[in-house]
């Protein structure tokens, strides 16, 4: 049974503004991480096939999370019309060697909800 599925490697650039300590690159998710995106967020598990990828790798937003070394992202798909939200876990040095940086859940998100995040939470980084 595979627990762990690689999704992307991580642009540390990006993403040093969550954190300065990213000890490695890889993001994953696990087979627990998928069921709970089936069961909390049924209709976002294809959406999550299909996006998690590019949430990751070209977020528009990275805002802050109320947990230490989490990112909130945010990503409009343009051409889906389709806004995301996911939450990604960094690996820092102080975790456990077998640890790597972490998706925890993903969801759509309403472009209302999207707009409210964008206005009032901490933007820690924003797409050029």
């Amino acid at each position: 049974m595979k627990l762990l599925h690689f999704i992307c490697k991580l642009n540390r650039e990006i993403y040093r503004v969550v954190t300065q300590d990213i000890a490695c690159d890889e993001v994953i998710i696990t087979d627990k991480q998928i069921e709970h995106i089936k069961e909390r967020h049924p209709d976002d598990y294809e959406l999550f096939a299909k996006y998690a990828v590019l949430a990751v790798t070209e977020p528009d937003y990275i805002i802050a999370a109320n947990k230490p070394n989490t990112a909130v992202v945010l990503k409009d798909i343009v051409l889906d019309e389709q806004r995301v939200k996911l939450i990604l876990r960094i690996k820092t040095s102080t975790d456990p060697a077998e640890y790597k940086n972490s998706i925890i859940t993903f969801q759509h998100v309403s472009f209302k909800r999207y707009e409210r995040y964008v206005k009032n939470a901490q933007i820690l980084y924003k797409a050029p």
